[in-house]
């Protein structure tokens, strides 16, 4: 069970650090520092790498 919890929220991660990178790109093209595009895409494929091996994590696992 805890498994599926955290893979729900490792998904709400995703989410949240896809409208990050959504806000980060609209402050860049409001004359922002492209730093703001980094950081949004590194967090948002951190957040994405975390849901990937939570997804492999619920694959791999003992079926009861």
């Amino acid at each position: 069970m805890s498994n599926r919890i955290s893979a729900l929220i490792s998904a709400f991660g995703v989410f949240v650090s896809m409208l990050l990178l959504d806000l980060a790109v609209w402050e860049y093209r409001s004359g922002a520092s492209a730093l703001w595009i980094g950081a949004g895409a590194v967090i948002f494929l951190s957040a994405l790498y975390s849901l990937v091996r939570d997804v492999r994590g619920l694959r791999t696992g003992p079926t009861l």
